[in-house]
């Protein structure tokens, strides 16, 4: 089996890689807009958004795996969401009829549920609060299109992670986390709303497992089980790293919220990005938890949460690795 990674320099990405090459059975190859750090050799730069650059990097009848995406919030100009998300799903979908591809998994997201009951599962109603969101569901619909073209052959597995977190990821939840192991995190609310998170090397062995899934429609959230509420998340980290384990300073939401607002304006006058903005905010305080059929699949995490923040902090905190790559994601 040939798989190609679509999007395979970044940190899912090369997550994933190193798993296959430990895959005898695999031959693996990466395309992405910029080379792999990690595997070089079997990397080939393309961006999705052209579609001849994909068709000298595609090969024929591989499993593409798409990870490519424009996913941030503050992302400018905004067309790239589309650009990226939904022409590039065109183009994939495109390079697929003519290398004879008969299977592809999509990385979405569960922000196309937007800010959903709790407990929102595969069945969930569609209802994006973003450009984000909106423009990976309707990837989703590109890619729908391509497998209904020849429903008996073709495999299409959507997994709809929520928030990814790893080692040497620089994302929103890294952020959290160096705040709390800093001592100068501030909590923004009551800190009792829950967060679904996921760990990285769960999530490339769930795209391993699905390898093997044959023609049809898989539809998959992505969540690693328990849900923690911010104030059990601080209290992990905090006794993770020795740290007293109360949360000295809260906010009222209004107050944090008054903030990312502000910081926003500001942003608008002199057209600098912050860390701070008030859908950041909104997005922290708000519960965003999922439920998944991951686990009626046959499928079993090989790390479990606990164990993955406990390797992360460490990693991070505790004993960094200054010399390593980083990705840089939300």
């Amino acid at each position: 089996m040939i798989v190609a990674i679509v999007g395979g320099s970044g940190f899912i990405g090369t997550c994933l890689s190193r798993r296959l090459q430990r895959n005898g059975s695999l031959d693996l190859c990466i395309v992405d807009k910029v080379g792999s750090k990690a595997y070089p050799s079997i990397a080939h730069v393309a961006d999705v958004r052209s579609i001849d650059a994909l068709r000298a990097a595609v090969p024929t009848q591989a499993v593409l795996v798409n990870l490519a995406a424009e996913h941030r919030d503050d992302v400018t100009p905004r067309s790239l969401y589309h650009e990226v998300n939904v022409q590039g799903a065109r183009n994939i979908c495109e390079v697929a009829r003519e290398q004879d591809v008969t299977s592809i998994i999509f990385t979405s997201t569960v922000a196309v549920y937007g800010f959903a009951p709790v407990g929102t599962d595969e069945s969930g109603q569609i209802s994006p609060f973003n450009d984000y969101g909106r423009t990976k569901h309707e990837a989703e619909d590109v890619f729908r299109h391509w497998q209904r073209e020849d429903p008996a052959h073709r495999a299409l597995t959507i997994i709809r992670p929520t928030v990814v977190f790893g080692e040497n990821n620089r994302g929103n939840v890294y952020n959290l986390l160096r705040q709390i192991a800093s001592g100068r995190f501030v909590m923004v609310g009551s800190g009792t709303n829950r967060k679904s998170i996921a760990y990285v090397e769960n999530v490339a062995a769930f795209i391993e497992f699905a390898l093997a899934f044959g023609p049809g429609v898989h539809v998959f959230n992505y969540v690693d089980k328990p849900d923690f509420s911010m104030n059990e998340l601080v209290t992990s980290v905090r006794a993770t790293i020795g740290n007293p384990v109360a949360t000295s300073i809260r906010l009222p939401f209004w107050v944090g919220y008054l903030i990312g607002s502000t910081f926003d304006l500001v942003a608008r006058l002199t057209g600098k990005k912050f860390p701070i903005s008030a859908i950041r905010v909104r997005k922290f305080c708000a519960n965003s938890v999922y439920g998944s059929a991951v686990s009626a699949s046959g499928f079993t995490p090989p790390v479990p949460l606990s164990d993955a923040l406990a390797r992360t902090i460490r990693h991070e905190f505790i004993n960094p690795q200054v010399a390593e790559h980083h990705f840089y994601s939300e």
